[in-house]
């Protein structure tokens, strides 16, 4: 990987690791003090059920992360020439095939 590419993915990781504890930061902040203003209605908590994140996140994460890895193994099995755009294209289906199955998993959980 060229230097200039692996320093502009780091400062973007970086930056998505900032925003995530700072949006959590913020939520945590919101939610407590929804609670500490006193008795609760429904609203308010349906409200704070909204900025609670569900516990299929991790299951989302999973799945994307795994086909991802899945595409990687793939694409360095085949061969293909230096200036193709195949596995490119193979990892974006492995991808969207990952939340393909967080999509059928979930409406299975939530189905009677």
């Amino acid at each position: 990987m060229d230097q200039h590419v692996a320093f502009f993915v780091a400062v973007i990781g970086m930056f998505v690791v900032v925003a995530w504890v700072i949006i959590s930061w913020y939520n945590y902040r919101l939610k407590k003090r929804i609670i500490d203003s006193g008795p609760i209605n429904e609203d308010a908590l349906s409200f704070v059920k909204k900025l609670t994140s569900s516990g299929n996140e991790s299951l989302k994460w999973g799945c994307v992360i795994f086909s991802g890895g899945l595409g990687l193994v793939v694409c360095s099995i085949i061969t293909y020439p230096y200036d193709s755009v195949l596995p490119y294209g193979l990892e974006a289906m492995f991808i969207a095939t990952g939340f393909l199955v967080y999509y059928v998993i979930t409406r299975k959980q939530q189905q009677p």
